[in-house]
């Protein structure tokens, strides 16, 4: 993802500005998703590993990035347990 992209992006709930999600986290979310323990915003889960996240600034949400296109959709977010 270029920086100029990265820069208009926002959190289509709060506009909050996005960053790209350190490999370790997404690493340890995937491995919720190997568990069945990762569930997005709407409630469904997730069963597909992520390729990548956008972390909104105040750390509490994550968007997926699959085949290097974030999903910017609210009920796809991913609430960020604090220990991720």
């Amino acid at each position: 993802m270029t920086p100029e992209l990265l820069q208009i992006l926002r959190c289509p709930q709060t506009r909050q500005t996005l960053a790209v999600a350190e490999t370790a986290m997404v690493s340890r979310l995937n491995e919720l998703v190997t568990a069945g323990q990762l569930r997005n915003a709407a409630g469904q889960p997730i069963t597909v590993k992520l390729d990548g996240g956008l972390v909104r600034a105040d750390g509490k949400a994550l968007y997926p990035v699959r085949r290097n296109v974030p999903v910017l959709l609210v009920d796809e977010a991913i609430t960020l347990p604090s220990h991720a």
